[in-house]
């Protein structure tokens, strides 16, 4: 099941994303690093997926990521920018000049 906690997320990091094998097919993070920024551009989680809190764990698997790697963060995406608005702790990562 997808929102169990064997969920799977891995870095594909030749497709620039991160992914996990859900019920449906491949939910995913897009992004396009540019120097010291994170640009989280797309997210998708297959309709059998969806409302099972999957994008939400591989949006966090990338502000993780980001955060680790001492990256700003800058939401492109609809849904990463919900996210970390719905999320303050995750504010600190915005790239500069970035609101929510």
């Amino acid at each position: 099941m997808a929102d169990s906690p064997s969920l799977t997320i891995v870095h594909n990091a030749a497709q620039q994303r991160f992914e996990a094998a859900v019920t449906g097919g491949t939910a995913y993070v897009v992004y396009r690093p540019a120097g010291k920024v994170l640009h989280l551009v797309h997210t998708e989680v297959p309709a059998e997926a969806g409302g099972a809190g999957v994008a939400g764990k591989l949006v966090q698997a990338a502000l993780d990521h980001a955060a680790a790697n001492g990256l700003k963060v800058f939401p492109t995406c609809t849904y990463v920018r919900a996210y970390m608005k719905r999320h303050p702790e995750t504010h600190a990562l915005l790239a500069p000049g970035v609101h929510l």
